[in-house]
């Protein structure tokens, strides 16, 4: 293993000086925050947009029902038609006429209400007015059936059932929320730095081969040497890329919110209705309070130290396997056959993290899929935040690393005859005689 540091070195810094990298590390931080500024941009001025609807009223029950907001302004008709009705709202250019028709009861209200507009409304307009209405029409229908309101509010009963084990450690809902999103943030992370990375091997590994370099290489340095350098030296460039990502990124934010004034905070209006809906609720501090002390719960330490042990494993597992790719076909479209059999069980994978570890994390699924070495990088740090057994992580991590060795063994034979190889696509049965070879 005399070359390992050597050829390490080469490609890390073959990877970082190549024109292309350096353009693509500068280039999608900026491509994106781009895209990120223009959709925010249009979203922020969609917000900002005033409204202006007017209600003609003739059941004479939602008088007092609208009330103004930031972005949308009521305008009450009295004493018009509905076709005199019709000609002012499009006259003034509002943004429509909502109109309920007389009724005599509650019971066929539904066909009484009706929205006229130019252009098809918004659907959270349409939402809007029919909370407004149900809420309203609800409390006058109890009303006259002679329901006080303020009983029913002081009958309401809220109940948060309490969570705890048979060794007294409590919980809540809001720690499976927590857990659920550190552990899928980490296996999704994992698949996308396989996915990106990965193939990046593969092409580097193509790369080499078609230009002819490799021959010279080996003949001083073992394959699997030069494969293990490969992907660790790529494997380094591709983190040192994330980050200069991380930071830049950032930077490129706040610079972009400072000159355009543009708040990434209001990236999810409908969230944020949710959360200022929340703020009225009289528990929202106690909720906070929760949130916070169920990340402190957190297995904190043993979080960090199994996602830095399963995401190196599990990616270098894979990532052999796309050196062996690379290594035993000519260019990017004879990977299409190989490129399925990888990527099923990783597909496979974010699957049962994502419907089974939600359900339940100690179930029969959920646990052996945590033990199959092609799935458990994924499963696994799915299933840590919600307390897996020391034991079963090192099982589960022993059987990782030592397929990892397994794979590198078989993917450097692929690689000592698929790096010489050119001209003929080769078959699964030929690629079964390379490893006997």
């Amino acid at each position: 293993m005399n070359h390992l540091p050597l050829i390490i070195q080469r490609e890390y810094l073959t990877k970082v000086k190549n024109k292309s990298f350096l353009i693509m590390t500068v280039l999608s931080p900026l491509i994106m925050i781009a895209l990120i500024t223009v959709v925010m941009y249009l979203s922020q001025m969609n917000n900002n947009k005033q409204r202006t609807i007017s209600v003609l009223d003739d059941s004479g029950f939602l008088t007092e029902a609208f009330i103004d907001t930031e972005n949308t302004k009521y305008n009450v008709l009295t004493g018009l038609t509905l076709d005199n009705a019709k000609k002012l709202v499009e006259e003034q250019g509002n943004y429509g006429l909502l109109h309920v028709n007389k009724i005599q009861n509650f019971d066929n209200v539904g066909s009484a209400v009706q929205f006229y507009s130019e252009e098809s409304p918004s659907l959270s307009v349409i939402s809007s007015l029919e909370n407004k209405i149900e809420k309203e029409l609800t409390n006058q229908n109890m009303a006259q059936k002679g329901i006080d309101l303020a009983t029913i509010k002081a009958s309401k009963i809220s109940i948060d059932i309490a969570q705890e084990n048979f060794t007294g450690v409590k919980s809540s809902k809001i720690d499976s929320v927590v857990k659920l999103a550190f552990g899928g943030a980490a296996g999704y992370l994992l698949f996308m730095f396989i996915i990106i990375y990965g193939n990046m091997i593969m092409r580097s590994v193509i790369e080499e081969k078609t230009s002819r370099i490799i021959e010279v290489i080996i003949s001083s340095v073992k394959p699997i040497q030069l494969m293990l350098g490969k992907i660790i030296g790529t494997s380094l460039a591709g983190i040192t890329q994330f980050v200069i990502w991380i930071i830049l990124g950032g930077v490129l934010l706040t610079v972009v919110s400072a000159i355009f004034g543009i708040d990434f905070a209001q990236a999810q209006t409908p969230q944020q209705e949710l959360m200022l809906q929340a703020m009225d609720n009289p528990g929202t501090g106690e909720k906070v309070q929760s949130l916070f002390t169920a990340f402190y719960n957190l297995p904190l330490a043993n979080l960090v130290i199994a996602f830095l042990l399963f995401f190196i494993s599990g990616y270098l597992l894979y990532a052999s396997l796309y050196a062996a790719i690379g290594a035993a076909v000519d260019n990017e479209t004879d990977t299409q056959q190989f490129m399925l059999p990888i990527l099923m069980p990783l597909i496979l994978a974010v699957y049962v993290g994502m419907f089974t570890v939600i359900e339940d994390p100690h179930g029969t699924v959920s646990t052996i899929f945590s033990f199959i070495p092609f799935t458990s990088p994924v499963v696994m740090l799915m299933r840590i935040p919600f307390g897996v057994p020391i034991w079963q992580q090192i099982v589960s991590l022993v059987l990782l690393i030592g397929t990892f060795m397994g794979t590198v063994w078989f993917a450097a034979k692929i690689y000592r005859v698929g790096i010489l190889m050119y001209g003929k696509k080769p078959t699964y049965k030929e690629l079964l005689k390379w490893i006997r070879y």
